[in-house]
């Protein structure tokens, strides 16, 4: 099963009162594990960005000005994710923009249904509790220490290790290699050939003479009929 976890940056709130995404990022996992591929783009929002907003995640207008407009990186973000569910925490927000986004440029928007919302699936597992992304790295040791301010790549990957505790835990959800007939002969024919196996030169004795003298009495008391001497001899 593959998925796509990601986060954005914005300019503000709200797409439908001009507000743009200025920052995707995003990593694949294939059955709950990282495979190491992401995703990661800075998008030029074509007007200037709010004071509030540059206190959040630091890309002002300066490092933007020569970033790619939507329109160039949208097919890219699409071929991506693919038909893959794609995380967030609070996905809503990171849809609406999206969409917003694809609409403006002409492209068929992304199916709700297709999304995954980690901000949901804590609040049914912890109602009442803190939720946020710093609160539930806290709450399972997720080490977010270069969170210092927001960034879609960062977040994605800190979100990852969080949607995979909420699911269960940080375990790969695999099933072991199947071992064919063959490979079983082939193994028992080793394992039968290493027990036969003789050493050209046999290994030195550990045992002292005072040891060995004390073994052989115990053999002894056994009896003729001793598991010890009928198996082993």
């Amino acid at each position: 099963m593959r998925e796509v976890v990601w986060d954005t940056e914005t300019t503000g709130f709200d797409p439908e009162s001009g507000d743009r995404l200025v920052e995707i990022g995003a990593v694949e996992l294939f059955n709950h594990m990282p495979t190491g591929k992401v995703y990661h783009q800075y998008i030029n929002p074509e007007r200037s960005m709010p004071q509030e907003a540059f206190a959040v995640h630091g890309l002002g207008d300066e490092f933007l000005v020569d970033k790619p407009v939507f329109k160039m990186i949208a097919q890219d973000f699409l071929d991506f994710i693919g038909d893959a569910k794609i995380v967030a925490h609070n996905a809503k927000f990171d849809m609406r923009f999206i969409n917003a986004e694809l609409k403006w440029v002409g492209k068929n928007p992304i199916p709700m249904t297709q999304s995954v919302d980690t901000l949901e699936i804590a609040r049914k597992k912890f109602p009442g509790a803190q939720n946020s992304l710093d609160a539930l790295c806290r709450r399972f040791g997720v080490d977010n220490a270069a969170r210092e301010k927001h960034g879609a790549l960062l977040d994605s990957e800190i979100l990852a290790e969080v949607y995979l505790e909420l699911i269960g835990g940080r375990q790969p959800d695999f099933t072991l290699s199947v071992v064919t007939s063959k490979d079983t002969a082939l193994r028992g024919q080793s394992l039968n050939e290493s027990k036969n196996a003789s050493r050209a030169v046999p290994l030195k004795t550990k045992l002292t003479e005072e040891e060995a003298k004390a073994h052989q009495a115990f053999i002894e008391q056994l009896g003729p009929d001793a598991l010890w001497k009928t198996e082993i001899s």
